[in-house]
């Protein structure tokens, strides 16, 4: 997965990827070298976003040899294939037996640290794939491009370009490996998405088709990216943060020239320093020149001024461990991020650059993309679903006009299973909300849709597939009409990845009305049109 990294010369010594992520134990069960090569890439594909590139943990637990050889190897096989109610995805059908085998003694050897990135290192990465001047003036093509959907393949390492007026899948445009997400720039023409492996590429949707026009590596394990907006910054820079390093890396946004490199290494909230403090979530600030960089294990909030990126303003707000998702209120001046592990919201007033409040919810509140809407009794809210519980919470964000709910509880609904996303739209009557981290098929097939007047919860069998598939249903878009909402099928059994499908459901009657099938493990999905008005937020 990092060959090409490799190749454009990040690591000059041609650091062998087994001994980048792992060394034998003394106590630990004998691997060879081919062994640990392959485990460090199923550790790196499966395992290291919540369990951290040094596996010190984050949202799982670490697993650092002197509690996994306590565990034995049965019960780390057993933990690893069945999964956990408290959210940890079951292997069984992923991984197969030697596999699991394989990683269960690889999590019992001793961590080794991955190499630093310089600037110059991160310059080598970088690739104009197609000239600016000879990006076109005007769309090639005469679809609805504003109604695309820019839909995540995630173990395919593309983007699904799918026409929302036909249902049709456009093409596939090569990026990174397990893309987390993908954000626009000022018009909706240009969309940024960083890989899992660092790849950070730009695709242009006006070609025909649409294709990537340059691209960077910011890092060996990366998660978000973010686009200027604000006033005469507009699409002049994108950010792109890393896992590991641990650090945020500013491009141009036209060419995708790296600039500036800043580390985010430091000391969380306790005074205790952290040497992979990692980049969880990147976003731009509606309402002044800045990107938010949520700093995963410091519980840090940098509020980083652009308006001048040789002399860096940040703001760096503590709130709480461990970052990681969050999304806007429907203002855009309010910032709500999940401190999962300490089980709250912290909310960020954008404008006066402070934290505001902190909410205890669930166990592991994980928003996704969020959600806002109306409540009867509290007027606006927002809300999370959780890793921990089945659960959602949701709570006031309207200080001005509804100071008595604003950061408070509003209130509370038991779905059957854990979840990693909710969605909605200001022109809807409902919340739909997935159940995708429970172990079983007979609920993470399942989602369920919340009336936003009654609260009552009706569910909805979407991922009709066989067990041995295992595939969960989860993600939710809103075409640009707003009236169908697009739920993702991620197929991710062995031999069943291209078994995946986004089915495609009417608002109002929650009835199926189309599919697309045949799609290599789709997840995430943008559409342009919603995307550019900002009904994220709202």
């Amino acid at each position: 997965m990092h060959k090409r990294a490799l190749s454009k010369g990040i690591f000059a010594l041609s650091f062998p990827l087994a001994a980048m992520m792992g060394t034998a134990h003394a106590a630990a069960p004998e691997m060879s070298a081919e062994e640990m090569d392959r485990a460090s890439a199923i550790y790196f594909q499966r395992c290291a976003g919540c369990h951290g590139t040094l596996r010190k943990g984050a949202t799982g637990p670490g697993l650092l040899p002197e509690d996994t050889q306590e565990m034995g190897q049965r019960r780390l096989e057993s933990i690893i294939s069945l999964g956990t109610e408290g959210g940890m995805n079951n292997f069984d059908g992923i991984l197969d037996e030697e596999e699991i085998t394989l990683i269960s003694k690889y999590i019992q050897q001793t961590p080794e640290e991955p190499p630093e990135m310089s600037l110059a290192d991160i310059r080598d990465t970088w690739e104009i794939v197609v000239p600016q001047d000879q990006w076109p003036d005007e769309p090639q093509h005469d679809l609805n491009w504003e109604n695309f959907m820019v839909t995540i393949l995630r173990d395919r390492g593309a983007m699904g370009i799918i026409d929302g007026d036909t249902k049709e899948l456009v093409t596939e445009a090569e990026t990174g490996y397990a893309v987390h997400v993908a954000k626009s720039s000022s018009d909706g023409r240009f969309w940024y998405v960083q890989g899992r492996d660092g790849r950070l590429s730009k695709i242009d949707l006006w070609m025909d088709p649409p294709q990537v026009t340059a691209e960077v590596f910011i890092g060996i394990d990366a998660r978000d990216v973010a686009v200027s907006h604000y006033g005469e910054w507009a699409d002049k820079y994108v950010i792109g943060g890393g896992y590991w390093p641990p650090h945020f890396v500013i491009a141009d946004a036209h060419t995708m020239e790296p600039l500036k490199v800043v580390s985010t290494r430091g000391y969380n909230t306790e005074g205790e320093y952290v040497h992979e403090a990692r980049v969880a979530a990147l976003y731009d600030t509606p309402h002044a020149p800045t990107f938010l960089v949520n700093v995963k294990e410091t519980g840090q909030v940098w509020q980083v001024d652009y308006s001048d990126i040789d002399n860096l303003r940040m703001d760096q707000i503590a709130s709480a461990e461990y970052l990681h998702d969050g999304f806007f209120d429907s203002t855009g001046r309010y910032f709500m991020i999940a401190a999962n592990f300490s089980h709250k919201m912290a909310f960020i007033d954008t404008v006066e650059r402070k934290l505001v409040s902190m909410l205890n919810t669930g166990e592991i509140p994980h928003p996704g993309p969020g959600a806002n809407w109306i409540d009867p009794e509290c007027g606006p809210v927002a809300g999370t679903t959780h890793l921990g519980e089945g659960l959602v919470t949701f709570w006031g964000t309207d200080p001005e006009n509804n100071p008595d709910h604003a950061w408070e509880i509003c209130g509370t609904v038991e779905t059957d299973g854990p979840g990693l996303f909710l969605r909605s739209h200001p022109d809807s009557p409902h919340v739909w909300i997935d159940q995708s981290m429970h172990p079983e098929a007979d609920v993470n097939q399942w989602v369920m849709v919340m009336d936003k007047e009654t609260r009552e919860l009706t569910p909805i069998h979407v991922a009709d597939r066989p067990r041995e598939h295992d595939a969960v249903a989860l993600h939710f878009e809103y075409d640009k009409s707003g009236t169908e909402v697009w739920v993702s099928i991620w197929a991710r059994g062995r031999g069943h990845q291209d078994d995946g499908a986004i089915v495609i459901y009417d608002d109002k009657t929650m009835e199926e009305i189309g599919r697309v099938e045949n799609l290599n493990t789709p997840t995430g999905k943008f559409n342009v049109y919603n995307r550019l008005k900002k009904y994220e937020r709202g």
